[in-house]
């Protein structure tokens, strides 16, 4: 089953089992008579259930609803492209830092620029929304895919090895969401395919608990996954061990021990795989990016069959802005919101990339100093992601307002930085002298030579988190780099509207975890809000 396409054909099914308050009141109001049950329905056409389940549990986490752009949203909400997870993971990965503001006042997004958000943000809570929506959608596979279930059905011996492939892959994308729920939360509600369906209260788990459950997870269907770099797009073992480094890399912040040799020991699976480095840095980011040899894991979207508002179309349009050309973008318009700080473009010794390559701003008509954030000529513009292929042609839909350009989430270039990061903090399982080799391979690609390579005593912590920034921006990561760095609250580190300050001020400590939605407080006993709020 090719992802790039399947995603059409997906099943109301998968919606069943919501389980968490901020959507049942919606569930509830649905007749008994209308509904029909997931026996019923694996039972009289299996093949297609199980498919159109584990499509769209991989859907949940770019598309919005059944229909796409819009009209039969997953989430209830006002603007259905609003809902997409991977717009609202950016937003908070991205806009509370120094390498992106919003110049919009849509209710939620201000507020992250300047991290002065409440319990009620918007962007908060449909972020936490889309989070266990995905879960709900994996768990309700899990419960249909138990081998006494797959057994007993209408299924070729094929299609049931097939099932059992699939469930591997719903327990790692049902660990994917968990893990964002453990970076962004912290202490959230549990529930696995063996609770209830229909309406009970979950219970808290801690953020420790839910780090040891992920792991657990990942390490359980390790051996079972497809082998790296089978099937585009579909979560194997190099998904697994890169979902597990990433997990590593950050333990120390999760549960309060450090595990950076766990993060080099997957680090170097994945190493192994046979990854390589893009030539071009700039194709992991184009509407062919489906055929770059150094995404790991992506989220896919295509023009025609996976039509959203968000996602990459979201990424793409939204920068897009001032003396812009969108037709050099492949979109048919810009949205004029997602730009620059100059924290990020004064990171590259240049912002043409004349020099590093990996420097793609727009200056032109754009100020570097942001005094006005709803003004989108102030703060450069990010050319970083495209709808055009590496041959210069536009993607697939000829209106223009739909992209093909997937959504890197877990890439090659990241494995040798969190390499690099973990032989620093003292993981054994790497070496110094592999560290530097690793980085002088991101800067012989971002320069064209070796003018940008650096020497051993150049390799310090603050070294790789900048460089994090001249790799990585826009992909979702600064927050999360910011606070394993002790850099996103306090203020040792500042930027441009850092704490809703023009020139940036102290973020309280306590903003490293985002508040558990007002809504979803209210409605369960069970949970307890997070310290400061």
């Amino acid at each position: 089953m090719n992802f790039k396409y399947i995603y059409k054909t997906v099943i109301a099914l998968a919606c069943m089992s919501l389980l968490f308050t901020s959507c049942l009141d919606e569930l509830d109001q649905i007749p008994e008579d209308d509904r029909q049950t997931s026996e019923a329905l694996y039972n009289s056409d299996p093949w297609a259930a199980y498919q159109g389940t584990i499509a769209k549990a991989y859907a949940s986490f770019i598309l919005t609803g059944q229909q796409g752009p819009a009209g039969n949203s997953d989430i209830t909400a006002d603007d259905e492209g609003f809902t997409s997870y991977v717009r609202q993971y950016f937003q908070i990965q991205e806009l509370p830092t120094d390498e992106a503001i919003n110049a919009w006042s849509d209710p939620g997004t201000d507020d992250l620029n300047t991290a002065k958000w409440s319990v009620s943000n918007a962007s908060i809570q449909m972020m936490y929304d889309r989070i266990f929506f995905a879960v709900s959608i994996c768990n309700e596979f899990l419960r249909e895919a138990t081998d006494s279930k797959i057994d007993s059905r209408d299924l070729t011996d094929a299609q049931k090895a097939e099932v059992r492939a699939y469930r591997t892959e719903a327990r790692f994308l049902r660990a994917l969401a968990y893990s964002h729920a453990i970076d962004i939360y912290g202490n959230v509600p549990f529930v696995t395919e063996e609770d209830p369906v229909g309406f009970f209260l979950p219970n808290q788990s801690t953020r420790t608990e839910l780090f040891d459950f992920v792991v657990s997870e990942l390490l359980a269907i390790e051996d079972a996954s497809r082998e790296p770099r089978s099937v585009y797009a579909r979560a194997d073992k190099a998904a697994v061990w890169m979902l597990l480094a990433k997990l590593y890399l950050n333990a120390e912040v999760y549960t309060g021990s450090a595990k950076y040799t766990e993060c080099l020991t997957y680090c170097n699976k994945v190493i192994a795989a046979g990854y390589s480095l893009e030539d071009d840095y700039s194709h992991n980011f184009l509407a062919d990016n489906h055929t770059s040899s150094e995404i790991i894991f992506p989220l896919v979207q295509d023009g025609i069959t996976t039509q959203t508002w968000g996602g990459t179309t979201y990424i793409i349009r939204a920068a897009i802005g001032g003396s812009m050309d969108a037709a050099e973008f492949g979109v048919s318009g810009g949205w004029g919101g997602n730009r620059s700080t100059s924290a990020l473009a004064t990171k590259f010794p240049d912002a043409d990339g004349s020099t590093d390559k990996r420097a793609m701003f727009h200056t032109d008509g754009q100020e570097l100093t942001i005094s006005d954030m709803s003004q989108f000529t102030q703060g450069y513009g990010v050319a970083k992601f495209k709808n055009v292929t590496s041959a210069g042609d536009p993607g697939s839909d000829s209106t223009m307002e739909m992209v093909d350009t997937d959504y890197p989430l877990f890439r090659l270039a990241d494995v040798y930085l969190m390499y690099a990061e973990s032989v620093l903090r003292g993981g054994n399982g790497g070496s110094a002298g592999q560290a530097l080799s690793y980085m002088n391979d991101l800067r012989e690609r971002a320069y064209g030579n070796t003018e940008g390579n650096i020497e051993a005593g150049d390799l310090t912590l603050d070294f790789i988190l900048d460089e994090r920034a001249r790799e990585l921006y826009w992909e979702s990561h600064r927050r999360q780099d910011l606070i394993r760095f002790n850099k996103f609250t306090g203020n040792d580190y500042t930027w441009p509207w850092k704490g809703g300050s023009m020139n940036g001020q102290e973020i309280p400590a306590y903003k490293a975890l985002l508040p558990i939605p007002a809504s979803d407080l209210n409605a369960n006993p069970n949970l307890v809000q997070n310290t400061g709020y």
